[in-house]
């Protein structure tokens, strides 16, 4: 018998993603039934019903959620796909989860959404208070789904929405294969102006604690919006130097200047030869930080990885899995490496 308030069936959409598919397995592994739905297939297990559609289909949806206790919603798009498929995956998929979550009268449906929703905020550390301001299709798509969500919760639905920084461990990889490339080959690498900013990040396993944490909170701490994010970070210059100091070669991290690098990545995206888009660069000149306060006191929750424990943890998982190609059916998913573009020419200088 279950004591420990976790439900036990959960639906979780995106299951075969970097997020869904740890989600997944702490729940098989905690004794818990798991509906997973995702475009791609997913390799038969015990305590898991596997269903492969799209998000956008409200039949599949439906199909997958019938039975289960609670839902979590990890499904979306990435910041590089084309602006009305984000659009179409993020808001339009959103909603026909929902819709499914409520027709089938689910008690708790967790919605994993982003600190993208905040754009670039005046506020540092930003509170969960601060305005919803995006400033690309990507943001705006997200802002848009907590829209439907909170419409949701206003009437009746127990919704918890969690806004994570950007998160790293096994499987994620993104900006950061390009610096485990060039630590792995001896070069320096190079940050934006004196590299002095704050950015935080989140570990993964922390991230599916939140998860877990919203699932078993009591329904009036749980039906709220949470930052998630590291409770201990360094600066940019930090934080990459801990990557170099791992790879053993004696390299730095070294200073570009700030204004001249801004316009190239900019010309570069522009013209799709960079995978840096503007948010990306604007982000990297600035500290980005959330406040966590609100988590830890309603939630309890304390996240265990600092961002360095959470970067060199990554890369410990790259090293022992480099070469693997982790994405399958042509999909771009936030699993596989990054297409350095013309960046990968500037090695040369470094």
């Amino acid at each position: 018998m279950v004591t420990d308030g976790l439900p036990t069936r959960i639906a979780v959409t995106g299951a075969a993603g970097v997020l869904g598919a740890h989600l997944v397995a702490r729940l098989r592994a905690e004794g818990r039934e798991v509906h997973a739905l995702d475009v791609r297939p997913l390799a038969p297990a015990p305590r898991l019903t596997a269903f492969t559609g799209d998000i956008r289909d409200g039949r599949a949806v439906t199909e997958a959620v019938r039975g289960v206790d609670a839902l979590v919603h990890c499904a979306s798009a990435l910041p590089s796909y084309p602006a009305d498929q984000i659009r179409s995956v993020v808001v339009d998929g959103t909603a026909s989860v929902l819709r499914a979550a409520a027709a089938a009268g689910i008690p708790r449906v967790v919605h994993i959404s982003s600190t993208a929703v905040y754009g670039l905020p005046r506020r540092v550390p930003t509170p969960e208070e601060h305005p919803r301001e995006p400033v690309d299709t990507y943001s705006a798509a997200k802002a848009a789904a907590e829209e439907i969500a909170e419409r949701h919760r206003a009437d009746g639905m127990c919704l918890p929405v969690l806004r994570p920084k950007t998160f790293l461990g096994p499987g994620r990889m993104g900006l950061f294969d390009m610096l485990f490339q060039w630590a792995e080959e001896g070069r320096h690498f190079p940050v934006l102006g004196r590299g002095d900013v704050r950015i935080q990040m989140l570990g993964l396993d922390d991230l599916v604690d939140a998860v877990t944490t919203v699932l078993r909170a009591p329904g009036a701490v749980a039906n709220d919006t949470y930052n998630i994010g590291a409770a201990e970070f360094g600066t940019l210059r930090e934080d990459f130097q801990s990557v170099l100091d791992a790879a053993g070669h004696g390299r730095r991290v070294v200073s570009v200047p700030a204004r001249p690098a801004v316009a190239a990545l900019r010309a570069l995206e522009r013209s799709r030869l960079s995978p840096v888009y503007g948010r990306l660069v604007s982000k990297l000149l600035a500290d980005s930080y959330v406040s966590v306060d609100k988590a830890r006191e309603r939630l309890g929750f304390v996240p265990r990885l600092s961002n360095r424990g959470a970067i060199l943890q990554t890369y410990d998982w790259w090293r022992s899995h480099r070469g693997e190609r982790t994405g399958r059916g042509g999909e771009r998913t936030s699993n596989e490496p990054w297409r350095q573009g013309a960046l990968g020419l500037a090695k040369v200088f470094f």
